[in-house]
């Protein structure tokens, strides 16, 4: 076995178990125990694991450039695989998942936000009231705020080897996020998005360059299947280039996970991810996107959402802002209404809804007990500044309760 394929597969020994002894790795590689140390000293110089006295202890936050985590085997190996194993037709036995677990492939940005009084007119210049540096990305937001509403995630992403790599890999490692990789991308920068914060009433616009999101390869989409295979929800957005969206969400759909898609930002792309999908959770623009059909109350919302569910998607949420939200499940809808909030920053508002509604319905609750949760958490999220910036799940069923 070489150097490197013996070190990930210490990697991936102490993905499984939390921790080793060396004299144990030594035994289950056929090495000696100097040989393991070497391996081990060397992955806690890379920042993968932290040593400690005769072992050591995984570290579940990986920022991976030189190292990866090879499975060993394509996409398209693993899908043949999984099919031959009928794993489609035989719905995954959950007792072998983690409860409340949640893979999420998404975009990590650089949000570089300004607050003006109003948004400027064409080839108008506004003075900001205030400018921050933050972290941002639909799929970090997501990630974040399925953690603070309960959810075991992990997350993967992909940055530059840039000046933000580091902020990216720092804010990550900080968070309430159980475990994630960050790859890194040697020709394309770190995502960023521009955003300006209308003073006015909370609103936002928002211009992305998606940078080293869209460079996701099939190697790193392999890496995910064993986070995948105890999961119970895969969440994705359109921020990621899109056969590595497509090819998760296949290997979620032939191990048993329950899909969901966030089709934001809009693109006509997402017509190829729908036949894979179990919930969709569009915006009222999104909607109409997707639909044809112009989403302006809750009678041409649930039109829109049965065109959705012939177009192949099985589930339909669509987020109204104020009105609520609308959820088809079959041939029942269901009103989500909203709870009052004094709104600060609604820039966050629709990765917080998905992020709690994705851990929601990881931790086995009702298609409309996860929407209303959501909602809760979504309220909350509008009451705080920042992207990033979510409530604690102790603070929605606080605000649940008051209803």
């Amino acid at each position: 076995m070489f150097l490197e394929e013996r070190r990930n597969h210490i990697l991936a020994y102490l993905d499984k178990h939390e921790r080793a002894t060396v004299e144990t790795l030594a035994q289950t590689f056929a090495v000696t125990r100097e040989t393991v140390r070497s391996d081990l000293n060397a992955l806690a110089r890379m920042g993968l694991l932290r040593r400690c006295h005769g072992g050591a202890l995984v570290l579940r936050r990986c920022l991976q450039s030189a190292l990866i985590q090879d499975t060993g085997v394509s996409v398209e190996v693993l899908l043949k695989r999984l099919v031959s194993q009928n794993k489609k037709t035989q719905p995954k036995d959950k007792g072998k998942s983690v409860e409340g677990k949640v893979c999420i492939l998404g975009s990590f940005n650089v949000d570089i936000v300004a607050r003006v009084e109003r948004f400027p007119k064409g080839g108008e210049t506004l003075l900001a009231t205030g400018s921050t540096l933050g972290p941002g990305g639909k799929g970090a937001n997501q990630a974040m705020a399925a953690s603070r509403a309960g959810a075991n995630v992990h997350f993967v992403s992909k940055v530059g080897k840039d000046q933000f790599s580091q902020f990216a890999y720092d804010h990550l490692s900080a968070s309430d996020i159980h475990s994630f990789t960050l790859y890194q991308s040697d020709t394309e920068p770190t995502g960023n998005a521009i955003i300006y914060v209308s003073q006015q009433d909370g609103e936002n616009m928002i211009a992305i360059h998606p940078g080293a999101n869209k460079f996701i390869t099939d190697d790193e989409v392999a890496a995910m299947s064993d986070d995948l295979a105890d999961a119970g929800v895969l969440l994705v957005q359109m921020e990621n280039n899109l056969p590595a969206t497509l090819k998760v969400m296949k290997l979620a759909k032939e191990l048993g996970v329950t899909v969901i898609l966030n089709p934001a930002p809009y693109s006509p792309e997402v017509f190829e991810c729908l036949e894979y999908v179990d919930v969709i959770t569009p915006n009222e623009t999104e909607a109409s996107l997707l639909s044809g059909i112009e989403v302006i109350d809750m009678a041409s919302a649930k039109r829109a959402a049965q065109k959705i569910t012939d177009l192949g998607a099985r589930k339909v949420i669509i987020t109204m802002g104020a009105r609520g939200a609308l959820l088809q499940d079959g041939n029942h809808f269901h009103h989500i209404p909203v709870f009052p909030a004094l709104s600060v920053d609604t820039t966050g508002a629709g990765d917080a809804f998905n992020g709690a509604f994705a851990a929601a319905t990881a931790m086995g609750q009702s298609m409309v007990q996860a929407a209303n949760y959501a909602s809760a958490f979504a309220s909350l999220a509008v009451e705080l500044e920042g992207a990033a910036n979510m409530p604690t799940a102790e603070q929605v069923h606080t605000r649940m309760a008051s209803r």
